[in-house]
């Protein structure tokens, strides 16, 4: 049997990432913020940057050569995204400003003009804020009700509790494919199966999910899936919402503005855009998008199976080694989990266990995680939490326990 330490834990792809080889307090960057945001490479950057020296121009608006090659090139890339997550039809994919923007669509369009006053809403105690505070916006606005699913003592989700919480009135479930503080990975086409079986509409939260292994939104069958660039290696500002194309009926256009719109009359009467662009109020991100197909080619090319095993196999090393640690408290022990670890030293705040890990080059992050129900449940006011990417290697994780150590001896 293979074990932990004999697993290939070097990473190929490391020099491609320029921000790796940055100093931080003298000491060379250890880098265990990805859940958060995952770092550029080479390529994503040359993209955008070929983008502003050579092909800046607006989409959707001129007849000029610039203006027509950057609306052709920011379409390429709805299709690629389409292919990414083999969405049925690249006019499902609606292009966002990120994961967030995405959430809070589906709250004001779908949500707005389907449910009705007494309908419910399924949330889970462990999702991002993201993925809970448009609800609550939307039920009180509306006079919903929200239903909270809990976290079990492992962190997981159990499809039981789900089956509980249904009624003749439940209309919608927000469900996070991985938790951005534990790492669970969800069964979620098990959970849009009951869902299903109640006429209910779903949302998946994937922006934890997408760099860690392979999405595909038909065969998990769900509504609605989002997700942000900056957790797929790619830029800040950009994001994804893919739409069930039977569900842009039942959407009626959120913002109002440029390019989302087929005629405008005064004093009333503006008829709108087909979907997607009806939802893409305004000039988009359109370096941002470039750079979000250009981490997609990355992606591909490397091989998201490669990666995944490689991703697997540091955290599992990062488990194992973090037995060797006194009083450290790991957070949830799911059946299945990917891309972090959230844990404690001892009765030591996290504030202070990051600040030391910062002197030592070594970059986490600490506090709620914009998950505060989540946190709540564990206990805690504030953990750390340590999260990898493709580009995380045996030294990484070596430094990072030689640190713990360090801090411990320098705390107790």
């Amino acid at each position: 049997m293979t074990t932990a330490h004999q697993l290939p834990l070097s990473s190929p792809w490391r020099q491609d990432f320029p921000v790796l080889n940055t100093q931080v307090h003298d000491k060379p960057l250890v880098y265990l913020d990805t859940a958060a945001t995952a770092q550029t490479p080479d390529p994503v950057i040359r993209r955008m940057e070929h983008f502003y020296r050579h092909e800046y121009s607006n989409v959707h608006r001129g007849n000029h050569q610039l203006s027509m090659t950057a609306t052709e090139n920011m379409e390429q890339v709805r299709h690629q995204v389409a292919g990414f997550i083999n969405a049925p039809d690249a006019r499902s994919i609606v292009f966002t400003k990120g994961t967030t923007e995405a959430i809070n669509l589906v709250a004001q369009t779908f949500v707005r003009s389907q449910l009705q006053p007494g309908d419910e809403i399924i949330v889970t105690e462990m999702d991002h804020h993201a993925n809970l505070v448009p609800w609550q916006m939307a039920a009180q606005a509306l006079q919903l009700k929200i239903k909270v699913w809990p976290v079990t003592p492992s962190g997981e989700l159990e499809t039981s509790d789900l089956k509980k919480l249904i009624t003749d009135k439940t209309r919608f479930l927000a469900v996070t494919h991985v938790s951005n503080v534990l790492g669970t990975i969800n069964p979620v086409h098990e959970y849009i199966q009951v869902a299903r079986q109640h006429q209910m509409a779903v949302l998946v939260d994937g922006a934890q999910a997408v760099l860690h292994q392979k999405v595909d939104v038909q065969a998990l069958d769900c509504d609605f899936y989002v997700f942000s660039a900056h957790k797929l290696y790619g830029p800040t500002g950009t994001g994804v919402l893919f739409v069930k194309p039977h569900r842009y009926s039942q959407m009626p256009p959120w913002e109002g503005g440029g390019a989302m719109i087929d005629k405008v009359v005064l004093p009333l009467g503006t008829t709108f855009n087909k979907p997607p662009l009806c939802f893409e109020a305004g000039t988009p991100n359109i370096a941002g998008i470039l750079g979000m197909g250009a981490a997609i080619s990355y992606l591909m090319e490397t091989g998201i199976d490669a990666i995944c095993r490689h991703e697997n196999n540091i955290l599992n090393y990062c488990l194992a080694q973090l037995q060797s640690v006194d009083d450290v408290v790991i957070y949830g022990n799911p059946k299945s989990r990917t891309g972090c670890l959230a844990f404690n030293l001892s009765s030591h705040h996290a504030y202070d266990v990051g600040t030391f890990f910062d002197h030592y080059g070594i970059a986490i992050r600490t506090g709620h995680h914009c998950a505060m129900p989540l946190i709540e449940r564990l206990g805690q006011n504030s953990v750390c939490r340590a999260s990898f990417g493709m580009y995380t290697n045996k030294q990484d994780i070596d430094r990072f326990i030689s640190a713990l150590h360090q801090i411990k001896a320098l705390l107790d």
